[in-house]
């Protein structure tokens, strides 16, 4: 062994090992679900589901639907990271499939969707899913579920498309850009190609849009009044990740529409997997309430 190679020996393996790290850091924060995974999960369930993809502006856009195609459309859109394995165990709820067919999407960056390619600006993610809507329109109601980052995306979808949906469900949503957390100290870093490459491709496409959320939602202030959807908000008020703040945001600005806030005292930011029938209420809530759905 030389001289030279036993100087640079122990920076060879402290490479060596931090790749090592990384590479198991981005296998095991993904995320998602493989196809063998979800295939699996509704093994013995009476509705299966099935994967779709398209591609529209680069992107591949991943989604999973289940259930009667002739029902009312309800669309779920997770938060940041995830996939569209966050809202799964609704994918088998049998009260909501009686009433409605099921669909739960990666967004652009996660999942099957372009991953760990973020999409910095939530009106191209609201137009990059408009083809979802488009297709299972049919005169029938749409509504909207988007949990964390997936609020501001629904809320985006529907001022741009109002014509196209019909009811939302608001679950902590990050929508209000004066009560974003002050987090450009550690996110604009991250955002640069020197550093980027250390996150794992999920928290790096979760990077990219968190980085530039607030002047994103700047930018739909002047919107809000072009929602006529009926809208209900969840919030926890024990969320630490998102102010609940948000929730009184969307009353006092969507002025368009009817908008109901269901606030639970003792509930964080995680309501998906721990209050998963404030969700499902409020959907059954609005297919209730909408004059053209099937009972």
């Amino acid at each position: 062994m030389s001289i030279r190679w036993k100087k640079f020996r122990p920076l060879g393996i402290s490479l060596f090992v931090l790749v090592a790290i990384l590479l198991l850091m981005d296998s095991c924060m993904q995320f998602r679900m493989s196809k063998k995974e979800i295939k699996k999960y509704f093994e013995g369930k009476e509705f299966k589901g099935e994967l779709y993809h398209y591609t529209i502006q680069n992107q591949k856009i991943n989604y999973l639907s289940v259930g009667n195609a002739e029902l009312p459309l309800v669309i779920f859109i997770h938060g940041s990271p995830g996939s569209l394995s966050a809202f799964i165990d609704f994918m088998s709820d049998t009260a909501l499939l009686k009433r409605a067919r099921l669909i739960t999407v990666d967004r652009p960056g996660f999942g099957e969707s372009n991953f760990g390619r973020g999409e910095k600006s939530v009106k191209t993610q609201a137009a990059v899913l408009k083809p979802i809507l488009e297709k299972y329109k049919s005169n029938r109601p749409i509504i909207l579920v988007g949990h964390s980052l997936g609020g501001p995306v629904i809320s985006r979808m529907a001022m741009d498309y109002s014509e196209l949906i019909d009811g939302l469900v608001i679950v902590a949503g990050s929508i209000d850009p004066d009560l974003e957390p002050n987090e450009t100290w550690f996110r604009a870093p991250l955002a640069t190609p020197f550093l980027r490459w250390i996150l794992p491709r999920s928290f790096r496409a979760s990077n990219d849009e968190i980085y530039h959320l607030k002047p994103e939602l700047q930018d739909m202030l002047p919107l809000w009044k072009n929602i006529t959807a009926r809208t209900i908000v969840v919030q926890g008020k024990k969320d630490i990740l998102v102010d609940p703040g948000n929730a009184n945001f969307a009353k006092r600005m969507m002025t368009s529409a009817h908008v109901e806030l269901v606030m639970q005292d003792d509930m964080n930011h995680f309501v998906p997997w721990s209050h998963p029938y404030l969700i499902r209420n409020a959907i059954l809530k609005l297919l209730n309430e909408l004059p053209t759905a099937k009972n």
